[in-house]
Order: C-alpha cells, then structure tokens, then sequence
C-alpha cells in the first residue's frame, strides 16, 4: 500500500509503497478514505513528542472496515467508521466507566504506532474503540472532527457541562477554539472570543461568537459577560491565557484547561485566591472517548453543527507531507484545516 513516512525527525515525508498492515486478533484495519492535517502530527515530525522511527503519521481519520479481528463483535467489514485519537485498551477501570481519554495503556495511531497518513491503518482494541458514521456524516466532516472537534465537544459538555444561556470565554481562536465558539454557540450559549489576530477574531464572529476581543483583560471580560462568565476554555496554552481565564469568572464557574501548558508555561501558577474564594472549578481536558461521539455526531447529522466549515481545503494523500511540513509557518485560523482525501 502506499503511505507517507518520514525516517527521521525532520525529514521530508515521502509518499512511499509500505507492507500492508497486519490485523491483530482484537483489531481492525480501516481502508482510509479522508485523513486531518494536525498541528499534533508536525509537533512529533519535529521531535517534540518523540515517536517510533520510521513514521507514518495521521490521527483524525475516517474511513472503510476492510479486514476485523476475530476478537472484534459490533462490527463488520463495509462498515463506515471513525476512531477518537486516543484509543483505550478497553480493559482498565478507566475504560470500563467510559473515560478511555485518560486510560494508561491507551494507544493513538501516528505516534505509538502507523497512523492514517496510508491507504490503511490499524485500529486496535477495535470492539472498543471503532466508531460507526450515521449515513448523513460524510468522510471529510468526521476526519476533521480529530484533535479539534472532539476535545473542544468533551471539554464543554462532559468536564464543563455548558449549559444553555450561560456564558463562555474561549481564549484562543485557532482549530480548538473556534470548534468550542461553534459548539457553544449550537447548545445555547453566549460566547466571547479573545485572539490576537484580527482574522481569527473575525472568523469567530461568523460562527457563533456574539463578541470578539483582541485581549485576554479580566475586566473586560466580566463586563461583557454581565458579571463573569460560566465557563473559560484556554485553547492557545499560556500562563497569562489561562490565569485570565481563572479571572474571568463568576462565582462558582468553572475553567477547562485544553490548550497544552508547555516550556516555561508548564508549572504555571494559577491565581488560587480566587478558586478558592468563590469556589472556581479548575479542570483539564483531554480528547474523547469513543463512548462519547453519539451525542456530537448527532448535533452534526441534525443539522445544528457543521464542522466542514472549519475544513480549508482538500488535497489528495500525495500532498499531506507537504501540507504538513507547511505547518512550519504560523498559519491563520480562517484559513482552515486542510485534509488529505484517499480515493475508494
């Protein structure tokens, strides 16, 4: 089959002809058929989340049952399918209460073992972690529902329960946040978006957003928010955005940590006095389990969510090394994620 791989940290990725993949008794192999440029997939080509070498990268992806493990039951081949990005072992505690997003034995195509940027991909635990497409979800729309989607939908409703009519601040307006902007706006809530850039601010506006400001101030937003917000959401990943985000809200809020707190910003301290004081919620966020996709594939198979609005562009699989390497330079929100498409 043919699949991207890069040999080193680095290296150009490289259309290349690979064996097949092998099915393991409790696996399945998917024929992909759409597959999510992320910014996950160039922080491990850069060596900043060391993987096996060679790589195939590729982690949100959709696709085609073409071969199951006889292990696996619930599935068959022909049937239409996505996986979250992180796959549980289907077997732990954590697991078996349906949080397989913090399971210690979890696996994630791309990183710990070949990922989507192929004809076909791996999925392991599959019983578990295979999840069926309704026929009015499309490949492209559930591949880009990957690291963005997902997070932003578990971070809201799972670890925030957002509410309708509350009040969230999203700060940070790039594939995470503007995913939250669109979701939040979907179930009924107020939304104010803070980014720098005046595109990305722009662009929230149009999905959902009723405000957008250039800077994470407190004050400012506590005003807008008529008293503080519900809800905070840090998708960019600052001392300073997530602090801000602490700050901004009313009595009894709650603030979701997505953004990845990395470098100098990873033992940040966060202002307790107010947790503690008007007893603020501080939770992480971390992907989705597969236990967890009815509910968003069903707001998008009403209707009332569309994530294809935040796909920039479809390229042929050829092409996803380029894009990725592309992601060397900052790339504005509006210009949307690009998504490498396999023909069936």
């Amino acid at each position: 089959m043919r699949a991207v791989v890069y040999s080193r940290v680095g290296a150009v990725p490289e259309l290349q002809d690979v064996p097949e993949p092998v099915c393991p008794p409790d696996g399945a192999v998917v024929a992909v058929r759409a597959t999510g440029v992320c910014r996950s997939d160039w922080h491990a080509w850069k060596g900043h989340d060391p993987v096996p070498l060679p790589n195939i990268p590729g982690h949100e992806f959709a696709g085609v049952l073409v071969e199951v493990g006889p292990d696996v039951s619930g599935f068959a081949v022909g049937d239409r399918v996505t996986v979250p990005f992180v796959n549980g072992c289907g077997r732990c505690a954590w697991c078996c209460a349906g949080q397989a997003q913090v399971c210690p034995d979890q696996t994630q195509p791309g990183f710990t073992h070949p990922g989507s940027f192929a004809e076909k991909v791996v999925v392991r635990a599959a019983s578990f972690n295979l999840v069926r497409l309704p026929d009015e979800v499309d490949f492209v729309t559930a591949a880009s529902l990957g690291c963005r989607f997902a997070t932003a939908y578990h971070a809201l409703t799972a670890q925030a329960w957002l509410a309708a009519g509350e009040w969230l601040v999203v700060l940070g307006c790039g594939g995470v946040g503007l995913s939250a902007v669109m979701i939040a706006a979907a179930l009924g809530a107020r939304v104010v978006a803070v980014d720098p850039s005046p595109s990305a601010r722009a662009r929230a506006l149009e999905l959902g957003a009723e405000l957008a400001l250039a800077d994470a101030d407190p004050d400012a937003l506590v005003e807008a928010t008529t008293g503080g917000a519900h809800v905070s959401l840090d998708a960019f990943g600052s001392a300073a955005t997530a602090a801000a985000g602490v700050r901004s809200l009313r009595r009894r809020g709650r603030h979701v940590q997505v953004g990845l707190m990395l470098g100098d910003h990873a033992d940040a301290p966060l202002p307790w006095g107010p947790v503690v004081a008007r007893e603020l919620a501080v939770l992480g966020s971390h992907g989705m389990a597969a236990a967890d996709y009815p509910g968003l594939l069903a707001m998008i198979a009403s209707g009332r969510l569309d994530p294809r609005a935040l796909v920039g562009r479809t390229v042929p699989l050829a092409q996803a090394g380029a894009e990725l390497m592309a992601l060397d330079a900052p790339v504005p929100a509006a210009a949307g994620m690009v998504v490498a498409v396999v023909p069936g």
